[in-house]
């Protein structure tokens, strides 16, 4: 912060300056952070706003939340169990924003265990798996209008199919709500939602041997996050380039491209998408679906 210097009896100390910043402009400054990848500094943003209102400080309490996840998924920290906690105080009655944060969290923190990306059921509590898919479904229906159940449609139709892939383990399930997020997203204008629908989709196209349709979804799913500023994200939909590049017999561009995502990954402390680009080095293929009796 740009501080003030004053004295007092010959002694010199500095104190943040004070300002006024319109709420909207704020919050939307801390989003775009969170998508480049700059979690710290957005929470730093956040956690040194100030609101009289308690529907603002229940907003600010919420957009904190939202990027503490980010965080945790890309670059590994611990962050979004306390700030989603907080948001929870902070909100005056049931926020169905906040409810989209908790099935997020919970999937994460299956996904990962002791640090490490483990996808598929195995090894899993078959409760705690049941319970984010029930989540999933009761967020949509029970959204309380029109508009908020497009809303729900559109995001959790994304997180029910990274359930069914990641979790699961049940590939054929999750093209169907890929599909309607990919839908969703291009009737309601959201660049991110189509983005993700498109990635994951290409995923499958990838692992049906329909390599050209998984190009160009990835192809323009790349171009989607570049227009966001989404940083990590474009970092693994590079790796997604990488892997047909591989599969044509490009080996040097291959790991040419995996080698700046490692870099760019290590760079801005992205630990999983590192790990990632770095098993690419390896002969390892990122998109593989979970092995059948492994983690």
């Amino acid at each position: 912060m740009v501080g003030q210097e004053r004295g007092t009896r010959g002694v010199r100390r500095t104190e943040p300056a004070q300002g006024v910043v319109d709420f909207h402009e704020l919050l939307a400054a801390a989003r775009e952070l969170s998508l480049a990848g700059r979690w710290d500094r957005a929470l730093r943003l956040l956690d040194a706003t100030t609101c009289a209102a308690p529907g603002d400080r229940a907003r600010l309490a919420l957009a904190s939340a939202e990027v503490a996840l980010q965080s945790d998924w890309f670059g590994g920290t611990e962050l979004t169990t306390v700030r989603a906690e907080h948001a929870a105080k902070e909100s005056p009655g049931p926020d169905r924003d906040l409810d989209f944060v908790r099935p997020r969290r919970d999937c994460l923190r299956l996904l990962r265990s002791e640090g490490t990306f483990r996808p598929g059921p195995e090894g899993k509590d078959p409760e705690a798996l049941s319970g984010i898919r029930r989540s999933a479904i009761d967020l949509r229906e029970g959204a309380p209008d029109e508009v908020r159940r497009g809303l729900a449609s559109m995001y959790l139709g994304l997180v029910a199919g990274l359930i069914a892939d990641n979790l699961f383990g049940d590939r054929a399930a999750s093209p169907a709500p890929y599909e309607a997020a990919l839908h969703a997203g291009e009737s309601g204008g959201d660049d991110l939602l189509v983005r993700g629908a498109l990635r994951h989709l290409g995923d499958h196209d990838h692992d049906a041997g329909d390599h050209d349709r998984a190009l160009e979804r990835r192809q323009r799913a790349t171009a989607l996050g570049a227009r966001a500023g989404m940083v990590p994200g474009m970092l693994t939909q590079q790796m997604l380039l990488a892997v047909p590049a591989r599969g044509t017999g490009d080996e040097a561009g291959a790991t040419a491209l995996a080698a700046a995502i490692a870099r760019w990954a290590e760079a801005i402390g992205t630990a999983r998408i590192h790990a990632q680009a770095t098993g690419l080095l390896l002969g390892a293929d990122p998109t593989a679906p979970p092995q059948e009796g492994g983690s």
